[in-house]
Parts: C-alpha cells; sequence; structure tokens
C-alpha cells in the first residue's frame, strides 16, 4: 500500500512538473530564442508559442514590434536613398558640419572638390579642407551665429561659399556650407567689360578724329580746297569704319540673341565661290592676289543658309586680303571628312602666334592690334563667322604660325541644324 501510494505522489509531482514547464517555462525558452533570431535580423518561421495566454500574448506583440521595425527600416532607407540621390544630383559641393567642426555629412561634388571621400565624415574640418578661408567663415558661422559668406579660388575656378548655422537656441548645433562655382559669371562678367571697354575705345578714334577735324573747319572756313578735300576724305573714311562697326555690333547682337533663323536651300558651293571671286576681284587685283578654289565633288552642293554663308566667306576673305603680302594665293575649299563639310579660306600672309590663335574667335581681339586698325577691321569678323557656324550646328577652328599664313574652316555637319526656322 505504501508504495502505491509513493509512486503515485512521484506520479502526481512530475505531471504537475512537466505541466509547469510546459505552460510557464518552455514558452519562455522559446520566447528567448526567437528573440534571439530577431535579434541577428533573421525571420522566425512563426511567432506561435505554446503555453500560457500570456507567453502567446508576447508572441504575437514581438511579431508586431518585428513587422513594424521592417517597415520603420524600409522608411529609412526609401529617404535614406532618396537624400543620397538628391546630394548626387546637387552640382554644387555641400558640407555639413556638428558643432565642433567635425564633417557630419557631404555630397559627391564636395568630394571631388577636395579629392576626399565619405570615409571622412567625422573628422576635423580643417584636416579635411586644408583652406584657412574655409575654416575661418565656418568658425565665425557656428561662434556667431549668422551666416557668412566669401569666395575662394579651388584650382582655376572660382567658388562663392556661402555658410548658414543649423538652429539651437543655446548655441549653433553645426553649419550647412555651400560651395557654388561662379567660374562661368566671373568669365562672362570679364567679357562684359572688356566689350563695353573695347566699343568704347573702338568708336573713340574715329569719333575724336571727326570731331577734330569738324572743327579745324568751323574755325577756317575759307581753308583752301585741297586741304577741304583732304580732310573729307578721312572723314569719310572714319565715317564708314563707323559704319562698319555698328553693323557688325547689330550683326553679332543679332547671332548671340538667340532669335536669329536660318533660311536653308541647296546651294551650289562651286557657284558661290564664283560669284564671290567674281565680287573680290577688284580688292584682289589691288595687291596681285591669285585665288584658288578646290571644292571636292562629293561636296560641291550643301544645304545650308547662303546668305549666312556669304556672310562667312566675306568675314575671311577680308582677313585673308588684309594679311596677305602682295603676289601671294588665297585658297578657297571644301572637303567631306567624318560625316562633316569643312569649309575653308587660307592665305599665305603673316600667320598668327600661337599664343594669339585660342582667342581670335573673341569679340574685339586682335592678333596684330596697331596692324588691324589700321588696316581698318572692327575685330568682330570672325567672332561673326563663330557665332553664325554654331547657329548652323557647326563649329570652326583655326591653324597658324608666324609667317606661315593662316587657315580658318567652319565646320558644318551634313544633317540639317537643330536651330533651323525656315526653309526656302
Amino acid at each position: 500500500m505504501f508504495w502505491i501510494l509513493f509512486f503515485a505522489v512521484v506520479a502526481a509531482t512530475i505531471a504537475i512538473a512537466y505541466f509547469v514547464r510546459r505552460r510557464w517555462i518552455a514558452p519562455w525558452h522559446e520566447m528567448e530564442q526567437l528573440v534571439k533570431q530577431v535579434g541577428r535580423g533573421e525571420q522566425p518561421r512563426t511567432f506561435l508559442i505554446d503555453g500560457s495566454s500570456e507567453a502567446r500574448r508576447v508572441g504575437v506583440a514581438l511579431e508586431e514590434i518585428l513587422t513594424r521595425q521592417r517597415k520603420l527600416d524600409q522608411q529609412i532607407g526609401e529617404r535614406q536613398s532618396g537624400q543620397k540621390a538628391i546630394l548626387s544630383a546637387l552640382q554644387d559641393g555641400l558640407l555639413v558640419v556638428d558643432a565642433q567642426n567635425r564633417l557630419a555629412l557631404v555630397n559627391p561634388a564636395f568630394c571631388d572638390l577636395f579629392a576626399t571621400d565619405e570615409n571622412s565624415l567625422g573628422s576635423p574640418l580643417l584636416e579635411t579642407v586644408r583652406d584657412p578661408a574655409v575654416q575661418r567663415i565656418v568658425e565665425e558661422t557656428l561662434q556667431q551665429r549668422k551666416p557668412g559668406q566669401g569666395e575662394l579660388m579651388i584650382g582655376r575656378r572660382d567658388f562663392e561659399m556661402t555658410s548658414v548655422p543649423m538652429g539651437a537656441d543655446n548655441g549653433a548645433a553645426g553649419a550647412v556650407v555651400l560651395f557654388h562655382d561662379i567660374t562661368a559669371l566671373k568669365r562672362a562678367d570679364e567679357i562684359r567689360r572688356d566689350f563695353v571697354a573695347n566699343v568704347s575705345h573702338e568708336l573713340r578714334t574715329p569719333l575724336s578724329i571727326l570731331r577734330g577735324y569738324i572743327e579745324t573747319m568751323l574755325d577756317d572756313p575759307k581753308m583752301p580746297r585741297g586741304e577741304t578735300a583732304r580732310i573729307l576724305e578721312v572723314m569719310d573714311q572714319h565715317s564708314k569704319r563707323l559704319g562698319l562697326l555698328a553693323n557688325d555690333l547689330l550683326t553679332l547682337a543679332q547671332l548671340e540673341s538667340g532669335s536669329a533663323s536660318l533660311q536653308l536651300g541647296e546651294i551650289d558651293l562651286l557657284r558661290l565661290l564664283s560669284d564671290l571671286i567674281r565680287d573680290w576681284k577688284k580688292k584682289f587685283a589691288a595687291k596681285g592676289l591669285e585665288a584658288v578654289v578646290d571644292v571636292s565633288d562629293d561636296c560641291s552642293i550643301i544645304r545650308a543658309d547662303e546668305e549666312r554663308l556669304r556672310e562667312i566667306f566675306d568675314n575671311l576673305l577680308d582677313n585673308a586680303v588684309k594679311y596677305s603680302g602682295k603676289g601671294d594665293k588665297i585658297h578657297l575649299g571644301a572637303q567631306r571628312r567624318d560625316g562633316e563639310i569643312a569649309l575653308s579660306v587660307s592665305d599665305t600672309g603673316i600667320g598668327i602666334g600661337q599664343e594669339d590663335l585660342p582667342r581670335i574667335f573673341e569679340r574685339f581681339y586682335r592678333a596684330d592690334k596697331a596692324r588691324s586698325r589700321q588696316l581698318g577691321g572692327t575685330g568682330l569678323g570672325l567672332s561673326i563667322v563663330k557665332h553664325i557656324a554654331q547657329l548652323h550646328g557647326g563649329r570652326v577652328e583655326a591653324e597658324s604660325g608666324p609667317g606661315k599664313g593662316t587657315t580658318i574652316r567652319v565646320i558644318l555637319p551634313t544633317a540639317n541644324p537643330a536651330r533651323t526656322v525656315t526653309e526656302s
């Protein structure tokens, strides 16, 4: 009887222990395994836990937490991806520093500008950007809690630097710094100033001469007829120079305005060049110049604006005649190359130095300033040629050397230009 009772008690104890383990202990062990899996970023097979209702509720809550966490991670990832895309698209260099003047955020443009990468995040600003001007402006922004601005040169480029504090009531939490490339703006401003100065200079000389001679004639009404004729001849020359300058300025303004159009048509180059040589025959003969035409058979007919094309050749021939010596040859040519047509005017004159060659298509630029003014040039002809070529979707090239003559090429595409407005 004793043993029966003993075994019954042992069995009851084991049953109670099993029940307690299954209902209270085992679920929390499973819960521990679930938490470890979630912590490792794994997806548990199930969150259903056998055991008490409390354990089941905890399992369900853990599943909801994991779902919310993954949604939050997805949202953060999308925001970071969007932020990265925005920073990559930003052409200006962007820098964010914290209150301790350490790098907190940079974009690719900044990394390219200062030859660094995102591994520099957390580093002091002065270690990455070794420019005292940048350091000074950022420090002033952090200390005074107000925007700062300055200009700096990096390599051959000019930048405008703007530093803005990130707000905090008790002090700046950091600063956002933007590096804006103003090289093109500075160049445009320089060109504008040069243009105004050049126009003023070009106008001042003939106007001064005209005014001087007018005053001379007014002061001496009984001036001898021969002297009067000489003065009138000089005045006529300078008035024509003013007229040429005004016409060239108007032409250039129209070409640069973006409103210029093309009247496209089929042009017989041989006929056009023959007409040009006939029109220039008198000027060629005055210096004993010989004109030679060389047009390839595969580009004898081209599609372009004939009036604009004549303007190109007139400007190029004007330069060729001015800078050629007596008895020299002037070559007019057209060849097809790599799907393009190269129109050219070559002379065997004084040539242009290599230091001047890259700038000859700039407005008012003259390689030989004294001789150019003496010969009556406005300094705008080659600039007009360049803009007409660009209007056709083409470009210009120059080849020259001192004493070796000059060749100017206008390269036109064989396809219709993109900026065509009307066709004939």
